[in-house]
């Protein structure tokens, strides 16, 4: 299943139109906190999908039977663009626990590039929801190299993969390389190119720079 945040109208667009401009994306901290405001919606959506349990709660007043959240889902994102987006999830899951990806693209001389995964740290996942926010969903490699690095910590019940920005090719990926009845894929737009280096065009550039600062490739 794949859900679009950016097809109907909402604030979603707000944010994600000044993370693309590029005028905008040049203050670093704003880059940055519109990354969190979408993992707030993000998280919100989400919400709507998980499991409710009815309790009591006890006011000054009296007693309140309210539809409550079973139980806190595990919130994993991809350093280091993630982070931002990961906080803005964890804003709202607040009682979650969470699991951390290294991964990153090694560049070769032909500016061609593999993916590589440094470093994983992660609860048991076994039966429990499990939440993957990574910015920009190009070809899709590194997602599903993360997701099947998470297996290794147990099979969760359901996968929702967060991504801002998706291109159509990474959509597809996603489809074809990962169980479609246990995953779910939220976009804030899909995006129909990539370039040669697999950035998404438009896109809104590289947002792991644009969040923290550019780097050398080793």
């Amino acid at each position: 299943m794949v859900y679009n945040l950016g097809t109907k109208n909402s604030l979603l667009n707000q944010f994600l139109s000044e993370l693309r401009d590029e005028e905008i994306q040049l203050d670093r901290m704003r880059f940055r906190k519109n990354l969190e405001r979408l993992g707030e919606i993000f998280a919100y959506e989400i919400s709507k999908k998980l499991s409710y349990e009815e309790k009591e709660i006890t006011t000054p007043l009296g007693v309140s039977n309210m539809s409550l959240l079973k139980e806190q889902p595990v919130i994993s994102t991809i350093f280091r663009a993630g982070l931002p987006l990961h906080q803005g999830i964890l804003n709202y899951f607040d009682q979650a626990d969470n699991a951390f990806i290294s991964a990153y693209r090694r560049y070769q001389k032909n500016e061609r590039f593999d993916i590589r995964i440094e470093y994983a740290s992660s609860p048991d996942l076994e039966n429990r929801v499990l939440i993957i926010s990574d910015v920009m969903l190009a070809t899709g490699a590194s997602i599903k190299l993360a997701y099947k690095e998470l297996l290794n910590y147990g099979k969760p019940s359901h996968t929702h993969i967060v991504s801002v920005l998706a291109s159509v090719e990474g959509v597809e990926y996603i489809k074809k390389h990962l169980p479609t009845t246990k995953v779910s894929l939220w976009v804030g737009a899909v995006d129909d190119e990539l370039t040669a280096q697999s950035y998404i065009v438009p896109g809104l550039g590289d947002a792991g720079d644009l969040a923290y600062g550019t780097k050398n490739h080793a």
